[in-house]
C-alpha cells in the first residue's frame, strides 16, 4: 500500500508543508508519484519518517539525523551518547531555571518582590514564605488575608528591612521584660502588647482587639509559634497571650 502526504501527515502527527520541506532537502522523498505527480509514500517511507521523527525528538538537527540514517560510517551509539551528554546538561540548566521560578512564584504568592538573596538578607533562616500555602488555606477567604497580600506586593527591601528592624526590637524588649519577671497584667507588658497589635495593623491588616486575642490563643495552643516566642525567652509566648488579653480588656468597654 502507499498513502498519500495527507494521510502520512495525520499518521505522524506532522504537517504536510514539514513532509514537502523533508522531501526537498532529501531526507525523507517518497517512493512513489502517482501519475498526477503527487507524492505517494509506501512502507519503507514509513519506517524512514518514523526512525526521523525519532531523533527529532532527542533533539537532533536536520543534517545530523540525514548523516545518522544515509552514512553507513556513522556511529550511531556515539552520536547518542552526545545527544545524551547535552541533554543532561540542559535538564541541569532547565532544573536551575525551573527552581528561579518557583522562588519567584512563591515571593509573588507571599507578596514578597525579593530575590532569594534578598529575603535571605532580610529574614535570615526564618523564611516568611515557609507557611504560605497553609496561611493561604486557613485564611485565604477572608479580608485581612487580602489586605495583607495587597500591602506586601508594595513593599520594596527597604520596607521590609525597616518591618524586621521594629518587630525584632520589640522581640527583645518583650524578652527583657519576661526575663525581669514583669507580670503579664501589669502596665510595661500590656503597653508591649498593644505595640504588637499596632505593628500588625501597620504592616498588614487591621488588628481589632478581638483579632489579637484570637491570634494570641494560636500562640499557644500551635507548638510553632510557642517554640518562636519561648526561643526568645522561656515562657515568653504564654506571658503575651496574658498581657495580650489584658491589654484587650482595657481598651474594650
Amino acid at each position: 500500500m502507499d498513502y498519500s502526504v495527507g494521510q502520512v501527515a495525520r499518521f505522524a502527527g506532522v504537517t504536510v508543508r514539514t513532509l514537502h520541506h523533508y522531501d526537498e532537502i532529501g531526507l525523507l522523498v517518497p517512493g512513489e508519484r502517482s501519475p498526477a505527480g503527487h507524492r505517494r509514500y509506501g512502507d519503507a517511507d514509513l519506517d524512514r519518517l518514523q526512525r526521523i521523527l525519532f531523533y527529532r525528538e532527542l533533539g537532533f538537527p536536520l543534517e545530523e539525523v540525514a548523516v545518522l540514517l544515509d552514512d553507513p560510517g556513522a556511529d550511531p551509539h556515539a552520536h547518542l551518547r552526545r545527544r545524551h551528554e547535552l541533554l543532561t546538561a540542559r535538564i541541569e540548566r532547565l532544573r536551575k531555571m525551573a527552581a528561579a521560578v518557583e522562588h519567584a512564584m512563591e515571593a509573588r504568592r507571599m507578596g514578597i518582590d525579593l530575590t532569594p538573596e534578598e529575603r535571605f538578607e532580610v529574614f535570615g533562616d526564618d523564611d516568611p514564605g515557609q507557611y504560605a500555602e497553609e496561611a493561604e488555606q486557613r485564611w485565604g477567604g477572608t479580608g485581612a488575608y487580602a489586605e495583607s497580600q495587597r500591602r506586601a506586593a508594595r513593599y520594596t527591601k527597604a520596607d521590609w528591612q525597616r518591618m524586621k528592624a521594629e518587630s525584632d526590637d520589640w522581640g527583645r524588649r518583650y524578652a527583657a521584660l519576661v526575663n525581669e519577671a514583669e507580670p503579664a497584667t501589669g502596665a510595661r507588658a500590656m503597653d508591649l502588647a498593644e505595640e504588637h497589635r499596632r505593628h500588625i495593623a501597620e504592616w498588614f491588616y487591621d488588628c481589632p482587639y478581638e483579632m489579637h486575642r484570637a491570634l494570641a490563643e494560636m500562640y499557644v495552643c500551635d507548638q510553632r509559634f510557642t517554640d518562636f516566642y519561648d526561643a526568645l525567652a522561656p515562657g515568653m509566648a504564654a506571658h503575651l497571650k496574658t498581657a495580650i488579653d489584658a491589654n484587650a480588656a482595657r481598651h474594650t468597654p
